[in-house]
């Protein structure tokens, strides 16, 4: 009796699979080019920008790689520009101070004198001065010509040599200074002292020159944690270009206080206590943007310092019982370290000394009663 063992029957051959090719599903835009849509959803560690075709290597905007496993999309993010500086005001830049042309008082003296005798010269000629004048001055008699044309053309000229003579007369003071304009037109800047010449035609604007320092109202400022605050500031400062001082701008001085005000609102105020590095600190910081914004306007600024610095009314009652709760706070922990070593340096001497043997439990005892002890006592004292 035989046994067949069934055989399994191999194809003659290798066997043949036939695939479907199927086409790439595509996201396609104008900043993108192509993307696989099967690479937004792998989960592989490899995440990162996704690559793009060379036409889009150029483009502005940048890849940002995709979260692993979120299936989002990749983002694009445009370059950040850079903040443009804040521009400095400007002024006509072609005003800026030079000395106006002035003669010595004793020009002026001397015009006058001659105009003045110009005219009693032409009162003399038409018969118009009183003889007791003429007797006074030693002028010969004379019956007199009238006031006729020329006379009168004689009393214009003289006259208007005397009103410019004299009318032109100025005194110079130290720390003062003169900006003259003819016309609206800046005619120079006067800064020489003692008596002088100016033409009487000429605009005169007095300038003080001198240094000066200006104490502020309370002004609004906020602290670095943005509390706010009231903070009077004492300015040292003095007109270096007064053409520019006085024309060109309406108030110089009202400049300077939005100049202080406007750095307050930029530099954080520190309280009074604070460390004197932060103090100096914030004052060389308003002093710096003062004197950048003033110094367009022909105003030099030395120093800007706080000299007084409290909270604003509508915080000041809340943050007062804050610092007082935090000074408390404070004398609490430091009362508590004093009691604990106290405690402490006790109980080490009464079992080093051997006054006391003391188990856990006893221990225990009497550190409560000596904490408890000495509380008491600090309380008794501070109080």
């Amino acid at each position: 009796m035989s046994t067949t063992t069934p055989s399994t029957e191999e194809p003659e051959g290798p066997a043949e699979i036939t695939t479907v090719a199927r086409p790439a599903r595509l996201i396609q835009n104008e900043a993108t080019t192509e993307i696989p849509v099967h690479l937004l959803f792998r989960d592989d560690p490899e995440t990162g920008a996704v690559p793009l075709s060379p036409a889009a290597v150029g483009s502005p905007p940048s890849v940002v790689g995709r979260r692993q496993g979120t299936g989002e999309q990749p983002r694009f993010r445009r370059p950040a520009q850079a903040a443009a500086p804040r521009p400095a005001p400007q002024v006509d830049p072609d005003l800026a101070e030079h000395p106006a042309r002035v003669l010595p008082g004793s020009a002026g003296v001397l015009a006058g004198a001659c105009g003045v005798a110009g005219c009693v010269a032409t009162s003399w000629w038409a018969g118009a001065l009183p003889s007791l004048a003429v007797a006074a001055l030693r002028l010969p008699e004379y019956a007199g010509a009238g006031l006729g044309p020329a006379q009168w053309a004689a009393y214009t000229g003289a006259g208007a040599l005397g009103l410019f003579g004299f009318g032109g007369l100025a005194r110079g003071r130290t720390g003062r200074a003169w900006v003259l304009g003819l016309f609206g037109r800046y005619r120079g800047t006067v800064r020489r002292t003692g008596l002088m010449w100016v033409n009487p035609l000429l605009l005169r604007q007095r300038v003080d020159v001198r240094l000066r320092h200006w104490r502020s109202e309370p002004m609004p400022a906020a602290d670095g944690n943005g509390v706010a605050l009231r903070v009077v500031v004492l300015v040292v400062w003095r007109v270096r270009d007064t053409a520019r001082a006085a024309l060109g701008v309406e108030d110089h001085e009202g400049y300077l206080r939005e100049c202080v005000e406007a750095a307050l609102a930029r530099v954080p105020v520190e309280l009074p206590g604070s460390p004197k590095a932060s103090v100096d600190a914030t004052a060389d910081a308003l002093t710096r943007l003062v004197a950048t914004d003033a110094a367009p306007v022909g105003l030099e600024v030395f120093s800007v310092q706080p000299v007084r610095v409290e909270y604003a009314p509508e915080v000041a009652a809340a943050m007062h019982r804050r610092r007082i709760a935090a000074l408390d706070a404070a004398h609490r922990a430091t009362v508590l370290t004093s009691v604990v070593d106290s405690v402490e340096d006790t109980v080490t001497r009464l079992t080093m000394r051997g006054l006391v043997e003391l188990d856990d439990y006893e221990r225990k005892a009497l550190v409560k009663d000596l904490t408890v002890a000495f509380c008491a006592g600090r309380g008794e004292q501070g109080a």
